[in-house]
């Protein structure tokens, strides 16, 4: 394939602007292959300067390699040329913080945030290691700062790194913060043009983070053994030391897991939800006899846990599941205690169990239903005491960490299932209650991979026509709830992938203890047959 003239121009211009010199002999590289007509050298090179990483939901996120279209320090140093510049608009005087986790670049690209931050006249706070993203998010708030930037992936592949931002409030960006970010970095100079200097002032806000946590328990029950794994990821000492500062002692990490490794070498995918990626961990908590699983993901930022089932195994719980158990164990021991606020409010999304709902309304509490995403959740309303959402994220502790906590939600878990354990009893048990008290609720997701015209045409032909038998709600002009009695479909197209996403739920009434199974096996099979449908739905 012939190298077009205005694709080698573009791939100089950015040579000469990149400051790193590993990037610019990178880029060098394929730009010359690409000249010689090496096969796929030209696609490469597209695919490199297709534009610069698009400025998202919290930040970037994308491979690690040379061009605009990749996490590098030339793309880092605009980025943060524009936060920079967005900032001293908003005559905003704190100091902003800079945390990473241990993933290929990590390092790199926090010094290059933390040299342009200091460049553009910010007082810079670094923290002094990888750590998770949680600790970034609480430092925001504990040390007065207008913004804090983590470099993390989260749970992304190997081979990708990020940037996330978090504003003064210690939550993720919204509207139309981020669009104005995005405007700003668009206008930024060259990245070799950047001013930077050196003068952050390292501060550890880990002890304060882990006192924090330490305070969550609710309950007085110690005695839980706890099988763990970071999975490879940077949450694992801190957990165990949160852990420990609550008083569960008795914990058991996964050995080839432990400690970080930005190849993550014994999981294909480095995301609790993942087929085959708590298989380790699920041996552990075999082999040790322990009461929960738990599994960070590698920022722990996300917390899944996996409980003994009744046939001697172990099975993983949804993140609803966690989510109404963590909210049913923080309102119910509040109702006990006296929460923070006089009328609190809990939270959850769209696509996310609708038991929440009920539950909240057994405790007085007040509740939330919002867009996908924490920066949503967060600012669901005051006096949030809990939000959660279905992709394994919970913000327990409001107060502290305006986000989702993996730790956090943890230390909550081991609460809750030693305090059961103590009663005889285990989180499957008090899931059987709140089905008693509530309804069945399962739900299920389910992707359908299209190419963007056909994932676009597919979108509008749904959001054109309500299909027969359901009443339809539009939240958003690229969202679609449909309800019926008992059944609620959520459809919207991925924002990251060329994929439409559908998210089922059934509920199914419960008319006394003793017709649960059949409730359950009566959920279970409304819940086949809109799969069914909504397969033909989103493929007819």
């Amino acid at each position: 394939m012939t190298l077009p003239p205005d694709l080698r121009d573009a791939a100089t211009r950015w040579i000469a602007d990149d400051p790193d010199p590993l990037t610019r002999t990178e880029l060098q590289q394929v730009l010359a292959a690409a000249m010689v007509g090496t096969p796929g050298a030209v696609d490469d090179l597209r695919d490199r300067m297709a534009g610069m990483l698009r400025f998202g939901t919290a930040g970037l996120r994308g491979p690690v390699r040379a061009g605009p279209a990749g996490m590098n320090v030339a793309v880092v140093r605009r980025t943060t040329a524009g936060l920079a510049a967005w900032l001293a608009r908003r005559g905003d005087p704190g100091p902003v913080v800079v945390g990473r986790d241990a993933r290929h670049g990590s390092e790199a690209f926090a010094t290059a945030a933390a040299e342009v931050l200091a460049g553009a006249g910010f007082r810079v706070l670094t923290l002094p290691a990888p750590l998770p993203t949680p600790v970034l998010a609480f430092a925001v708030r504990e040390l007065g700062a207008v913004a804090g930037v983590q470099i993390t992936a989260s749970h992304n592949p190997p081979a990708d790194n990020g940037y996330k931002v978090y504003l003064a409030d210690g939550a993720q960006l919204a509207p139309p913060s981020d669009a104005e970010i995005e405007a700003a970095i668009r206008a930024a100079p060259a990245a070799v043009s950047v001013p930077t200097a050196a003068t952050a002032t390292t501060v550890d806000v880990t002890e304060a983070y882990l006192d924090r946590a330490g305070r969550l328990p609710r309950g007085t029950a110690r005695q839980l053994r706890v099988a763990l794994t970071p999975m490879h990821g940077v949450g694992g000492a801190t957990a165990v030391h949160a852990l420990h500062r609550a008083g569960f002692t008795d914990v058991h990490v996964v050995t080839a897991q432990a400690t970080p490794d930005p190849d993550f070498p014994t999981v294909s995918f480095p995301n609790p939800e993942e087929p085959g990626a708590t298989d380790a961990l699920l041996a552990l908590a075999a082999e040790v006899d322990a009461d929960l699983a738990i599994a960070l993901d590698p920022d722990a930022d996300r917390c899944a846990l996996a409980v003994p089932d009744a046939g001697g195994g172990w099975r993983m719980l949804t993140g609803d599941e966690t989510g109404v158990l963590l909210g049913d164990h923080l309102l119910r021991s509040g109702a006990a205690r006296g929460m923070p606020y006089d009328d609190p409010l809990v939270a959850t999304t769209i696509v996310s169990s609708s038991m929440l709902r009920p539950l909240a309304a057994a405790y007085g509490a007040r509740y939330a239903e919002t867009l996908t995403g924490f920066k949503w959740i967060v600012r669901g309303g005051p006096g949030l005491v809990y939000g959660y959402e279905e992709a394994l994220g919970y913000c327990v502790d409001p107060d502290a960490v305006r986000d989702k906590d993996g730790i956090a939600a943890a230390v909550l878990a081991c609460d809750l299932a030693a305090g059961l354990k103590a009663a005889g009893q285990g989180p499957a048990d008090r899931l059987d209650e709140l089905a008693v008290a509530h309804g069945v609720h399962r739900t299920e997701g389910v992707s359908v991979r299209r190419d963007p015209a056909a994932r676009d045409a597919l979108v509008e032909r749904l959001r054109s026509g309500t299909p027969a038998g359901w009443s339809a709600q539009r939240p958003t002009p690229d969202v679609l709830v449909l309800r019926r009695h008992g059944e609620r479909l959520v459809i919207r197209p991925s924002g990251t992938e060329p994929k439409v996403k559908a998210y089922l739920e059934v509920v199914e009434p419960v008319p006394h203890a003793a017709a649960l199974a059949e409730a359950k096996a009566a959920a279970r099979r409304r819940l086949d047959a809109l799969r069914a449908e909504v397969h033909e739905l989103l493929e007819g």
